[in-house]
């Protein structure tokens, strides 16, 4: 693991971790929304060698990052005008799209799909990394398949430490939530998974967008899995509309489910927080922040599930959180974490 500095990364660190990626290694790397685990997107082998080290099927194609719009022809091909367009508003940024994919391109990277995800990140490092190398990073999030997203290289090194090469540690993340996938070739456009870019921004510029139900099988898209971005403790996304109502909900499971000596984590909104006795027996608190402010609460979501799992909580309460901005991202991934109970890989 190097650490660089987040807003104006050390040439050397970055000339190493380039040295890497054209060896053909994996490079954990920080983005505007979530840590990435990069290879180079023209070497086969190395694609293959993130599938490996995730556990990630090889039926769910990566997102391929770019130091430029101009950089999206070498990976995509007859790329429709709506690109140019969206890509003046929203790049660099949390936005991906899916295109047409180039012959070039190795259809490992899109799990033999013809079509690519690209996205243009913002943040200094992953700018500075892409710069450098010249070339098209393909980068899932540096986690575990399944697993709670990093946002932090510490998340990445509990996940991955020993199966990739190098981490540039930056410190946490902006965004805290992945980004926002839209299929610009159809009509209406389509988002395949809401992130850092909200619906309502998008059709500002599109119109209106037809948003994919979370049922819905796209096997184009990445991160469209019903159980995805969830701890290994089991989660239930408590009933209610006011904070009352919420409070009622996960005092009452929480008080039944502790009859089978489970040790409860909660992680909730202030205003829901407030209402609730910090000294409660077996509770184990972690505050996202106010509803008021969507986007410290999606700073926070991904590091505070970390924090509950790592502190034993057999079982995580949580509660739905207002849907404009970026809060219908923080519905999805609390949707897809409480979709199943998953059982921990390790012993």
């Amino acid at each position: 693991m190097i650490a660089v500095d987040p807003l104006h990364p050390e040439p050397a660190a970055i000339q190493h971790a380039v040295e890497c990626l054209i060896r053909g290694g994996l490079v954990a790397f920080p983005t505007e929304t979530v840590y990435g685990l990069g290879a180079h997107a023209f070497d086969p082998s190395a694609v293959r060698r993130i599938f490996t080290a995730k556990g990630r099927p090889s039926t769910d194609p990566l997102i391929v990052h770019l130091a430029s719009i101009a950089d999206v022809r070498t990976v995509a091909a007859d790329i429709p005008s709506i690109v140019e367009t969206l890509g003046r508003r929203f790049w660099p940024g949390p936005l991906t799209l899916l295109l047409p994919r180039c012959d070039s391109l190795p259809p490992e990277v899109s799990a033999g799909l013809d079509t690519v995800a690209v996205r243009i990140p913002s943040h200094p490092v992953a700018q500075a990394l892409l710069q450098a190398a010249g070339l098209p990073i393909a980068a899932p999030s540096a986690n575990l398949f399944g697993h709670t997203s990093p946002t932090q290289a510490r998340h990445v090194m509990d996940d991955l430490g020993g199966r990739i090469d190098l981490i540039l540690d930056a410190g946490p993340t902006d965004w805290g939530v992945e980004s926002t996938i839209l299929d610009p070739l159809k009509i209406p456009p389509v988002l395949l998974r809401p992130g850092g870019i909200s619906i309502a921004e998008l059709e500002s510029v599109l119109g209106p967008i037809r948003v994919a139900s979370p049922g819905e099988r796209i096997s184009a898209s990445p991160g469209r899995q019903p159980r995805h971005y969830a701890p290994y403790a089991r989660l239930i996304l408590c009933p209610g509309e006011t904070p009352a109502e919420i409070v009622e909900s996960i005092l009452s499971i929480a008080r039944r489910e502790r009859k089978e000596d489970r040790r409860i984590g909660l992680l909730v909104a202030s205003e829901i927080a407030s209402r609730i006795d910090p000294e409660e027996p077996s509770v184990i608190l972690r505050n996202l922040g106010s509803l008021g402010d969507l986007r410290g609460v999606s700073r926070r979501l991904f590091t505070c599930l970390r924090e509950l799992e790592s502190e034993g909580a057999d079982l995580i309460l949580a509660h739905r959180l207002p849907n404009g901005g970026v809060g219908a991202a923080l519905n999805d991934r609390l949707t897809r974490a409480a979709a199943e109970e998953k059982k921990s890989p390790h012993p």
